[in-house]
């Protein structure tokens, strides 16, 4: 039954008029509750997706949107008020006008549980936000010390060197278990309002990247999406983090992944890949990730600001009073500006280093250039914080003191905004010089500000730009000049050619940069993801959902609705009314672990295949790539086993039975072509080897770097087809290999050879049983399920084609792991001997999480 909160608050949707938004409409529904706990219900598969123009919109941040003020007497509550520039309500003017938008998040103080409900009620009837309650005590851990001091730096590219005497800072078990603490927090709140069926969750920024995990487990078909407002590092960087693959695991929980910059994306990508094992591919123009046949999308797209917004401040009687005092105060002087957080990596001392620099060496500037600085109040606490606040004061006052003049203004925040337009307005060039940054939107609004500059009233428009070439907003201000943030002498020049520009150009790369800021604004940005979100969220209704693993390393299992899972008891039946068995197992993969340190099948392995081979019903094959000598040694003590070798170039029917190779020409002139190709390749690329069949040549990189190998095997893939485009020959590309076969060889003409060989000896097949693991296998499926259709088989054949893992497949069924492979084998072997048995009742429990 819905809880006593969602109830409350649902009712408040409904008799909402003071929202501060009153065109939307909220919908008067409840959400559909599901009759048994983390059950997915069986009509789900049939249930249409919603409508996009009802579908309610959870915006989940940290922390909402609320500025809140002491109580005024006799209320015991705080008043709050919408923080107008913040984000998560900027972005209101990209999505749907008719659809209901709720925000949950944390509020900046603590409310005594007494309190609570009144506090909840307040937020939810004035604003539509649904507070987080998290104790200080967690909270302080999770967001000041583990946030920031922790995963911010990290997120960032920099290590934790300092802190103990061994100069590492070790990983904080508490912290983490506070970070995990506050995001379950979120998604019982999350999940207290939303409808998982139908509204779509939109979480935002580093501090809820465990909250897909949470929200994915309660809800398997919940439509999510999650943008990271932080850079992404790079695999090295990432992978020092001791819960990398819980927190990789945990964005791939989401539908939607976005970042600003395709640099923080390649990172991301790489880390599924180097730590996870994952490969992308492009579907469309969209990146995607296969995980456990859900199709997580990554999207490119970077925020923008409120155009409209900014112009209304800069229309508004106070901005013009204040910019005109400031055009005044700093009459006959040229204006460089910065706005930054008082932060570590913001780089504000360079800058200060940058102007000294450009003094030093264009003395004919002294006095008539300024540099405001606007220090933001730092977001975070500690020693680190205030040194930096020191230190930045300290140079400021050193080098004023050295020109003799008030060259560096620093300005400590919090400043208003209409302040803020008012500098940015009479400013004649921005500096962005951040070490590393997200995004970082100060050049946009300065290019947007001047844009309506009373400065420049009834003027051509101008402005410059000096930017890192670090930060994410870099790429798209093609006309800025960009430099290392670190070199402080090219900072300093490019501030110089900044003041020096002709006015001509100040204007073209003016209107180059209000050109993109204008149409790519926060409305684009936010009206982008949220369609986005629904095109990658369309098939949750057509496939079944699994869940698997165990905390932060759970995840679900989509798909399709006839793809199940093989048990004995449901082929056994069909076994046992059978006479002419035909039983295709694939080896590595299927039948023997992948990877494993020793090929050579176990005990078990033999036992199974003797006493299935055993029986004169059937006829059972061991389909593999690998080379004949090597399946020859290995099941030497299978006297009745047949084997089909290098994808059936060799066969045999049994132990003391010759091999048969297949009817093609052996010219193997191509391989003194193929083979110096490969030999180059594997030189140039550490781990790579070839392997040498009679019928084939493989090139493996599984032991090379993970993207320089499958780098390296694109190429070679290419290089094999050309050079031996006039051979009689096929160029393959598998997982971690590139093999090279004769034309006509694969697993699917295995199938069909021995299909027409038993219908030859007047026994054709009514049970066919295909077991395999890898795309080679896909070939077998394809051939098997075709064979169905044959009119010389026996129209009651039964057709079992089963792949190992829970992934798409051209088979019907599928088993978890080669564990459930040999059971199954063990089962069989024993049905024929065993008389059948009332079959007993069944529970089913799948999609049970």
């Amino acid at each position: 039954m819905p809880s006593r909160s969602s109830a409350n608050l649902l009712d408040l949707a409904e008799s909402n008029s003071d929202y501060a938004d009153p065109t939307r409409h909220h919908s008067p529904r409840l959400p559909r509750v599901l009759t048994l706990p983390n059950v997915l219900p069986d009509d789900s598969l049939d249930s249409p997706p919603p409508s996009p123009s009802i579908t309610r919109r959870n915006l989940v941040h940290h922390p909402l949107p609320t500025p809140r003020f002491p109580p005024v007497p006799p209320s015991r509550l705080p008043s709050f008020s919408l923080d107008p520039d913040s984000l998560s309500i900027l972005l209101l003017s990209g999505l749907p006008e008719s659809c209901p938008v709720i925000h949950v998040g944390t509020i900046p103080l603590f409310v005594s549980p007494d309190l609570q409900d009144e506090v909840a009620d307040l937020l939810f009837t004035r604003f539509h936000c649904v507070p987080v309650f998290v104790s200080p005590e967690i909270h302080s851990l999770f967001y000041h010390s583990f946030c920031k001091r922790h995963l911010w730096p990290l997120l960032h590219s920099q290590l934790p060197l300092a802190g103990s005497a061994g100069g590492a800072t070790p990983f904080p078990p508490n912290l983490w278990r506070a970070f995990v603490s506050a995001n379950k927090l979120f998604a019982d709140k999350v999940l207290e309002v939303a409808n998982p069926d139908d509204d779509l969750v939109w979480a935002h920024d580093y501090h809820l990247m465990a909250l897909p995990t949470f929200l994915r487990r309660r809800s398997p078909r919940i439509k999510l999406g999650f943008f990271l407002h932080s850079p992404f590092p790079s695999s090295e960087i990432f992978k020092t983090l001791p819960a990398r693959e819980e927190l990789l695991r945990a964005l791939l929980n989401a539908d939607l992944v976005g970042f600003h910059t395709f640099d923080y994306a390649r990172h991301f990508l790489s880390c599924c890949s180097r730590l996870l094992g994952l490969d992308y591919a492009s579907n469309r123009g969209h990146l995607a990730i296969e995980y456990y046949g859900r199709t997580v999308t990554v999207k490119i797209v970077p925020t923008g600001i409120h155009v409209g917004r900014l112009h209304s401040i800069a229309e508004a009687s106070e901005t013009k009073s204040k910019a005109s005092e400031l055009v005044a105060r700093y009459a006959g002087k040229i204006v460089l500006l910065g706005i930054d957080d008082m932060d570590l990596l913001k780089g504000i001392g360079l800058k200060f280093l940058a102007m000294e620099r450009l003094l030093e060496d264009h003395p004919a500037l002294c006095r008539k250039v300024v540099f405001v600085q606007i220090a933001n109040p730092a977001r975070s606490h500690g020693t680190d914080m205030q040194r930096v606040q020191d230190e930045t004061h300290s140079l400021a006052a050193r080098i004023n003191a050295r020109f003799g003049y008030d060259a560096i203004v620093l300005i400590d925040g919090p400043v208003p905004t209409p302040e803020k337009v008012a500098y940015y307005a009479i400013a004649e060039c921005c500096v962005v010089n951040c070490i590393r940054d997200g995004l970082n939107l100060v050049p946009y609004k300065y290019t947007a500000c001047r844009q309506w500059s009373p400065a420049l009233e009834g003027k051509p428009k101008k402005s410059v730009i000096v930017v890192s070439e670090i930060i994410g907003c870099s790429p798209p201000l093609s006309g800025a000049m960009r430099g290392n943030p670190s070199y402080v002498d090219h900072v300093a020049e490019a501030m110089n050619l900044a003041i020096t520009m002709p006015e001509a150009e100040k204007q073209l790369r003016h209107e180059k940069h209000y050109k993109y800021v204008s149409s790519h604004d926060v409305a684009y940005w936010a009206r982008s993801f949220d369609q986005d979100l629904q095109r990658a969220c369309k098939d949750h209704y057509l496939k079944r959902c699994w869940g698997i693993g165990f905390g932060l390393s759970f995840r679900v299992v989509a798909l399709g609705p006839n793809f199940r899972r093989l048990s004995v008891e449901h082929i056994a039946s069909a076994y046992r009314r059978t006479s002419s068995r035909l039983i295709l197992l694939d080896y590595d993969g299927t039948m023997m672990p992948q990877p494993s340190i020793s090929n050579t099948p176990s005990d078990e392995v033999i036992s199974v295949l003797n006493g299935l081979s055993a029986d004169p019903k059937n006829v059972v094959f061991v389909v593999s790539g690998r080379g004949k000598d090597s399946l020859s040694k290995w099941f030497a003590s299978c006297e009745k086993l047949g084997i089909s070798a290098e994808h059936g170039y060799f066969t045999r029917w049994s132990r003391d039975s010759p091999w048969e190779s297949c009817m093609i020409p052996a010219d193997f002139d191509w391989k003194k072509i193929a083979e110096p190709v490969m030999r180059l390749y594997t030189e140039a690329t550490d781990g790579s080897y070839i392997e040498h069949k009679e019928s084939a040549l493989v090139w493996h990189h599984q032991d090379a770097d993970p993207d320089f190998g499958s780098c390296q095997a694109k190429e070679l893939l290419d290089h094999l087809e050309n050079v031996l485009a006039n051979e009689p020959v096929v160029v393959k590309r598998g997982q971690h290999i590139v093999e090279v076969n004769p034309q006509g060889i694969s697993k699917g003409i295995v199938v069909q050879n021995l299909i027409s060989t038993m219908l030859n000896r007047g026994k054709p097949p009514d049970f066919v049983l295909c077991i395999g693991d890898d795309r080679s296998d896909e070939d077998m499926f394809e051939s098997i399920m075709s064979s169905v259709k044959n009119p010389s088989l026996p129209a009651t054949a039964e057709v079992f084609a089963c792949t190992v893992g829970k992934k798409p497949s051209k088979a019907k069924y599928y088993l978890d792991d080669t564990v459930d492979v040999i059971k199954l084998l063990q089962g069989l072997a024993t049905a024929s001997t065993q008389p059948p048995r009332s079959a007993p009742l069944q529970v089913s429990f799948e999609g049970l999480l």
